[in-house]
């Protein structure tokens, strides 16, 4: 029989699967001494036992009843007592981080006779009337499902009538009647009073608790996270600490190094007398920890101690939430904290330098996802901009939209294709939706702790907060700031590294760490603007320059293009994986195309062919002078023929209209009738690839003949061109043979004309489920294997891309087919078991046989790392996305060592 309750002095932070990140981290906490309040964790396992069955395991009550009479022992206070009341907090908490999208429930235990016993026990009757009005509003809006914005304006009613502003001036007598009115709503909204049994209090919070798991915001954020719906979340019970208990009580959220920027030092929001709820909601402005130290230098020093503490014990920047009751430390959570993209790079090499961590864990601690961040523009210190106010950084990045003020408005717009801002007073869970929609958040209130910087920070958005000069007006849609109003749809401009909102859009230009990577270590230092800049710039060559250091996999790059394989190798690309021919047929040279399959004749074929070649022959010599000594992997035409043709429907209007007017269109029905005979119903499984290169003479010879000749002129010129030939849409070994036998030849012939040895590699793409499955077969012709998992990926599902991705994919990741588009992240069970059996039966054939991807997936981090897993020598992906393919590589070369990759 399963154990669904576990005290904090069980378990450790190993047992995140079982206790979730609160539970394992309380437990460790306690492990380590720290002052933690006495209390325990009801295990994921109860949470998916409630989820198969819709009802809590029968054991469960028993289990508690156990656990919560031990904290009672502990503390020498009763639940329900109503002399001296036992309260506790009945907290969520997943395996994975998923800030504010489930359930907490404080000061449960409290009723219409306790509440007494809290005033005598704290001495403070105003203290204990806030507690009990917190309760039922928290106990209502999220047990009883009753909407909060009842409560807040029955809040806010009761301060106007008092002619206070602040939650924090309102007297005992005030919160004793607003408990009333409160009481009075549950009973309305919910058909039952208030529950006064502390019991039924507890078993219906931590029912609500585990149902929170699967509100729509938090399957909303699983999605975005990528987080399994069947890991189900734990509930913490703790005992109740009190920061609402008067000046020398309070509390706060500290880190131990800066989340936003990695700067060294102790960072964090500390509000007095208030409970935990407070900081995180943004709806009071906070203090800094360093305010705190002058308020309780006790206190705070207990807390740096602690801080301190648990960085040396985790490695790594630690997020603790703490409370201080009457200048006692209780410390609430702790976990390795969120962080932005440049606070991870600095954090990680800091960290290296302090002998904490190797450079192997300092990878590790990095991702592409982060790298990727680094290299977005950032604003123009130059240009001329129209500052409006300033917040507090949040989450950096340059963000430039329309702005909007509610989340179902900021999803709206940004599915019409907008970019939007979303401005808000303070964000709370509900607004996740808008927040992902967004290309970036502002708000009013709030500080580095709050929902809003939390949340944008753990989803990389750009974000800035505690902007206090804004005034926002959410009936009229709009805010006021200095003398300027801003509508809903106006656009503004907002800095996540410096905190600054500008009205209308501001320029922008290539980032420190997309400079570093064009220009190189030495032009990006040079003009890095401050130190903290140079430092991060520092840290990415340093890391990147490891992960190239550590790495199986090459990485290459799909490069059309000489400029295209320019670019690519000053960003560190190793070769090209896959020069896709069709885009040197586009432009001015589709005449030349529609002479191909306009000819009537062999001898008509042939000469439009001849035109072609000088101009594919120029376009391969550029690209092998700048990939010279480097592989360069060249497909032969992959697309039907007619996607060079113009389009049918607008051809015959065209061919009709010159009818209707008398005027001669002969070329034009040739051309109309060639489009017609080569119309296919489905053309990505219709004449295209090798089997175009089998129908159309001369096609994929003239192509063979410019790759050779150009191999030729170049090792003339002194250079040392790797050219390898690519066939495409192979599904028999038979068509490879064909084509491979054609390309002897014509290498022998252009070999004996230019007096040199010429032999060229032949491999071969593998982008349909047979060749997969035949590559045994296949690998005894092929020089190499190259996967193309974008079209393995359409034969394999069945989809077209092009159609599915507007048509339902949307639905498909709402109700859970999907978790992500497998043609962002490899379907590892699906097209990855096709992968992974090619990979073996190729080399059973073909022991040594070379083996990479030229899909897109080549540049997803987490398809990086199957790759790796799977044997392939190297990935190939755009340009752009190569650092963050050097980069994966090295992490998944590090995870293969037993490095914990986060």
């Amino acid at each position: 029989m399963a154990t669904y309750v576990w005290d904090f002095t069980q378990g450790d932070k190993d047992q995140k699967d079982l206790l979730g990140g609160k539970g394992a981290n309380l437990a460790e906490m306690t492990r380590l001494g720290l002052p933690v309040p006495p209390g325990f964790t009801i295990t994921t396992e109860a949470c998916r036992a409630f989820m198969r069955t819709g009802a809590v395991p029968r054991e469960l009550a028993v289990e508690v009843t156990t656990a919560l009479r031990r904290v009672e022992d502990s503390l020498g206070r009763r639940f329900g007592d109503p002399d001296d009341p036992l309260l506790v907090s009945v907290r969520s908490g997943a395996k994975f981080s998923m800030p504010g999208m489930m359930e907490t429930v404080l000061d449960v235990g409290l009723n219409d006779t306790t509440v007494h016993g809290l005033a005598r026990f704290s001495g403070d009757e105003r203290f204990a009337w806030d507690s009990y009005r917190r309760l039922v509003q928290m106990f209502g809006r999220t047990v009883l499902g009753i909407d909060g914005a009842l409560f807040a304006d029955a809040l806010d009613a009761a301060k106007t009538a008092r002619g206070v502003t602040s939650d924090v001036d309102l007297d005992a007598g005030a919160l004793r009647e607003l408990v009333g009115t409160f009481q009075e709503i549950v009973r309305a909204q919910s058909g039952r009073p208030f529950p006064q049994e502390p019991r039924e209090q507890l078993d219906l919070a931590i029912v609500a608790v585990l149902g929170s798991w699967n509100t729509e915001r938090a399957r909303l954020y699983r999605r975005k996270e990528r987080i399994p719906d069947d890991l189900g979340t734990a509930v913490n019970v703790v005992p109740m600490v009190f920061g609402n208990l008067g000046p020398t009580s309070g509390t706060g959220v500290a880190f131990t190094r800066d989340p936003a920027t990695g700067k060294t030092g102790n960072y964090g929001d500390y509000l007095a007398n208030a409970q935990g709820e407070d900081v995180v909601a943004g709806i009071r402005n906070t203090l800094s920890l360093e305010d705190l130290a002058g308020l309780d230098p006790a206190a705070y020093g207990d807390l740096r101690r602690a801080m301190r503490q648990l960085e040396t014990h985790y490695r790594d920047l630690c997020d603790i939430e703490f409370t201080i009751e009457r200048g006692t430390l209780w410390m609430l959570q702790t976990r390795v904290g969120k962080r932005t993209a440049p606070a991870a790079f600095r954090i990680a090499t800091q960290l290296v330098d302090e002998h904490l961590i190797t450079l192997d864990e300092a990878l590790a601690r990095v991702s592409g996802a982060q790298l990727s961040q680094l290299l977005f523009p950032q604003f123009s210190a130059d240009a001329d901009r129209t500052l409006l106010a300033r917040g507090m950084a949040a989450s950096p990045g340059a963000a430039v939209g329309a702005a909007v003020f509610d989340s179902a408005t900021a999803q709206e717009r940004a599915a019409r294709g907008e970019d939007v801002v979303l401005v808000r007073r303070e964000t709370n869970p509900d607004d996740l939706g808008g927040m992902i929609a967004a290309v970036g958040v502002l708000t009013a209130r709030g500080g580095k702790t709050s929902h809003a910087a939390v949340v944008a920070r753990g989803m990389g958005r750009t974000c800035v907060v505690g902007a206090e000069a804004i005034d926002i007006d959410a009936l009229a849609r709009s805010f006021r700031v200095d003398g300027h109003v801003v509508h809903e749809g106006d656009t503004v401009a907002i800095d996540g590294g410096t905190g600054e909102v500008f009205l209308g859009s501001v320029p922008v230009e290539p980032s420190p760490v997309s400079r570093y990577l064009d220009e190189g270590l030495d032009a990006a230092l040079a003009q890095a603007p401050d130190d903290d800049t140079r430092e991060l710039v520092r840290s990415v060559d340093r890391l990147l320059r490891h992960a190239d250091a550590v790495r199986r996999l090459h990485v290459h790059a799909n490069a059309d293009t000489a400029a295209d394989a320019a670019r690519a190798r000053r960003l560190g690309a190793q070769g090209v994986g896959l020069c896709r021919t069709e885009h040197q047929f586009l432009g001015e040279r589709r005449v030349l195309v529609e002479r191909v399959v306009l000819a009537d004749s062999d001898d008509e074929r042939a000469s439009a062919l001849e035109a072609l070649l000088p101009l594919q022959r120029a376009d391969f010599v550029g690209l092998l002078t700048e990939m010279d000594g480097l592989p360069t992997t060249i497909r032969l035409l992959d697309p039907p023929l007619h996607e060079f043709l113009p389009d049918l429907t607008d051809l015959s209007v065209r061919v009709a209209l010159a009818h209707e007017r008398g005027e001669d269109a002969a070329d034009d029905e040739r051309l109309l009738a060639a489009v017609r005979r080569m119309h296919e119903a489905n053309p990505m499984l219709g004449l295209r690839g090798v089997r175009l290169g089998l129908v159309v003479p001369g096609l994929f010879a003239l192509q063979i003949r410019a790759i050779c000749e150009a191999v030729v002129e170049r090792r003339a010129a002194g250079g040392d061109p790797r050219a390898e030939i690519m066939v495409p849409l192979v599904g028999s070994v038979q068509e490879l043979r064909l084509v491979k036998d054609e390309a002897r030849a014509i290498m022998a012939d252009v070999a004996a004309a230019a007096g040199v040895d010429l032999d060229l590699p032949v491999g071969v793409m593998i982008e349909l489920p047979r060749a997969a499955l035949t590559a045994d077969r296949i690998a005894e012709e092929a020089a190499f294997f190259s996967f193309g998992t974008n079209d393995l990926t359409q034969t394999t599902w069945g989809f077209s891309r092009d159609d599915v991705e507007g048509a339902f994919f949307a639905q498909y990741t709402e109700n859970g087919v999907l978790t992500v588009s497998p043609f962002e992240t490899i379907d590892a069970r699906g097209v990855g078991r096709l992968v992974e059996m090619a990979v073996t039966l190729g080399r059973q054939t073909h022991p040594g046989l070379p083996l990479g991807v030229c899909g897109e997936h080549g540049g997803d981090p987490e398809s990086i790392r199957f790759f790796h897993d799977a044997g392939l020598d190297y990935v190939s992906c755009s340009p752009f996305r190569v650092p963050v393919a050097r980069l994966e590589a090295g992490r998944a070369a590090v995870a293969e060592a037993g490095v914990d990759v986060r």
